[in-house]
């Protein structure tokens, strides 16, 4: 981490795995990489297809307040919810969006990595899994921990019988990163 703390919020859909995706890369930071972090999370009062968000801050230090004005990655994957988030994201961030799902933001201060999350996952014979497909992007992308970490917070997080293909789903991001050369500095 090259500041000392990085601030990510995941914004889409209820039913996509977003408050998941934070749990599961906050778990990965805390829980295998020795670092702090806290999660925040809001949705609406749907079930599945309502507005949800959520926030993630990691630290090499502690962290004084679960809350924070601008972000440093945001991770969309619905076209609603970047439209909400996207001012939030500090000059010279990053915006990950699922390019099947989200159209490019009109912004030239930030940083715009793309993708095919949905797309990896419905090759892999499951769109739900499209958020595992990212974390293993992220995970990549911006070296906050190793692989191996974010595998052990999968495995640590999803049943047993989901957990081969979620394993294979972040694995697949990894090696989108690879195939793009993509590097997210935080």
């Amino acid at each position: 981490m090259g500041a000392d703390r990085a601030t990510i919020q995941f914004c889409g859909f209820g039913g996509q795995g977003i408050v998941l995706s934070a749990v599961v890369f906050g778990a990965a930071a805390v829980t295998q990489a020795g670092l702090e972090a806290v999660q925040t999370q809001s949705y609406g009062s749907e079930a599945r297809g309502g507005e949800c968000q959520a926030e993630l801050i990691i630290s090499a230090t502690p962290i004084d307040s679960p809350l924070s004005d601008r972000v440093d990655v945001l991770v969309a994957r619905s076209q609603p919810a970047l439209v909400r988030y996207v001012d939030r994201v500090r000059s010279g961030g990053t915006i990950v969006i699922d390019s099947d799902l989200v159209e490019r933001p009109d912004r030239d201060d930030v940083q715009v990595v793309e993708v095919d999350a949905a797309h990896v996952a419905a090759e892999l014979g499951n769109e739900i899994v499209a958020n595992m497909v990212t974390l293993g992007f992220l995970q990549e992308a911006t070296g906050l921990f190793s692989a191996a970490d974010l595998d052990q917070a999968i495995e640590d997080s999803v049943p047993e019988r989901f957990l081969d293909l979620n394993l294979r789903a972040a694995e697949r991001g990894r090696d989108l990163v690879r195939e793009q050369g993509t590097t997210i500095e935080i």
